[in-house]
């Protein structure tokens, strides 16, 4: 039996997503990469209202300090691109 290639590998430092600050972005794409299943409600509350409803679903929010604060919380399930 081999070693499971994911060992080592996990945690928020690996997958998490970084956040642009408002100066490097005046808009930001989200995507959700993880699901909901066996996460919080509150996450579950949080990304729905970021628009993100379903797994892999994308939105282009605003890049604010109320929007940043949301990504914060859930950063380990979704993909944030800045938008130029």
């Amino acid at each position: 039996m081999g070693r499971n290639p994911a060992v080592g590998r996990q945690g928020p430092a690996y997958y998490a997503a970084t956040i642009p600050s408002e100066n490097e972005a005046k808009r930001v794409r989200v995507k959700q990469i993880r699901s909901t299943i066996g996460h919080d409600d509150t996450m579950r509350r949080t990304l729905a209202a970021l628009g993100l409803h379903k797994h892999q679903a994308t939105v282009e929010l605003v890049n604010n300090a109320s929007v940043r604060g949301m990504l914060n919380k859930v950063r380990h399930m979704v993909k944030v691109d800045p938008i130029s």
